[in-house]
């Protein structure tokens, strides 16, 4: 389980891996920084895929009825994860890059939280040692980076730019703990299919407002086109797979796993923007792994609603107390049993 768990969290992390990379090509070699409108993009596939599935779907509940039963939920859903995703890549404008990977880990904490007071899970203390271990890995990819000079680019206003990264991680933790809840007692078509219905809405919307500049000054060419064509399927895969993970494991599972993504991008921008490598980065994914290993080596517990005692069937009190709630008077019946298997029954 341990191993088939680390599996899937790598194969999530090259996804996001794919996505960093494209963006970051995009943004340095054809100065194109569009993040709505790549998530547009996304969440249009989502819409065309999923959402129509739940269109045509003939079991469990049509679109219809979804939307009259959970319409607003999935409105908060869709603005949660649109503006977390749009909050982390506008962070890198005002703040540094160290910042943000650090910071970032703060949805962790607040996923643990929720997890905690709306899925009713409970944690073991090798969870919060695994945890500890994992974001004593992110640290030491963050002095790697140091020693190589990747956090030299200055932003132009800290706060706002860790304030950014706050907010769009607490997003991130809610998205993640709704995904849980949805994937686990509904279903991963009806989680993807609303998520692309709103998302696409929302993000169409900011889009028109905030981005329609940029938009209008991308010089298309077709490794442009090529580029944004791996962005949107690799994003399109990690939300596609990350529900069928999250139900195998859990979401703080997943997060903790995915911690990795950011060396993988390392590692192809060692060929691609001539990166320096330090060898503290292949430390620290080794301590990531070992501390993800720790918390998915045990299971999370998860509390059941606490039932109110019930009164026992034999005894006086009990037979005192039908007597006072008017209940109809039954007989007590003594059944004897005597020798020759002859059965004597006695009423009183």
């Amino acid at each position: 389980h341990i191993l088939k768990t680390i599996i899937l969290g790598q194969m999530l992390s090259l996804f996001i891996c794919g996505t960093a990379v494209t963006s970051q090509y995009l943004a340095e070699k054809y100065q194109v920084n569009t993040p709505m409108f790549q998530s547009f993009i996304n969440y249009s596939l989502l819409l065309l895929v999923y959402t129509t599935m739940l269109a045509f779907r003939t079991d469990g509940d049509s679109l219809w009825q979804i939307l009259k039963q959970r319409w607003w939920k999935y409105i908060l859903l869709g603005v949660a994860d649109v503006e977390a995703n749009y909050m982390i890549v506008k962070a890198y404008q005002y703040t540094t890059l160290t910042s943000v990977q650090l910071l970032d880990c703060f949805g962790i904490p607040v996923l643990m939280a929720l997890s905690w007071f709306i899925l009713r899970a409970r944690y073991r203390l090798i969870h919060f040692l695994g945890v500890a271990v994992c974001l004593l890995g992110v640290g030491t990819m963050v002095g790697a980076d140091i020693l190589a000079g990747r956090q030299d680019s200055e932003g132009s206003d800290v706060v706002i730019g860790d304030v950014l990264v706050l907010l769009g991680a607490s997003l991130y933790a809610i998205s993640n703990v709704s995904e849980e809840y949805i994937v686990k007692n509904l279903s991963r078509v009806e989680f993807l299919g609303m998520v692309g219905l709103f998302g696409t809405i929302v993000s169409g919307l900011q889009l028109a407002i905030v981005e329609h500049r940029e938009i209008m000054r991308i010089q298309w060419n077709w490794k442009v086109a090529l580029l944004f064509t791996v962005f949107a399927l690799c994003m399109f895969g990690l939300y596609s797979f990350m529900p069928v993970v999250i139900k195998v494991t859990s979401a703080t599972s997943v997060n903790l796993g995915i911690l990795t993504a950011d060396l993988y991008s390392l590692f192809f921008g060692l060929f691609l923007f001539y990166y320096k490598f330090s060898g503290l980065y292949i430390l620290s994914f080794v301590i990531i792994m070992v501390g993800f290993i720790l918390y998915c080596s045990t299971p999370t517990l998860t509390a059941e609603p606490t039932a109110l005692p019930q009164p026992s069937s034999t005894g006086l009190d009990n037979a005192g107390l039908k007597l006072e709630e008017g209940e109809s008077e039954t007989p007590a019946i003594t059944v004897q049993f005597t020798r020759g298997e002859t059965v004597a029954v006695r009423t009183d």
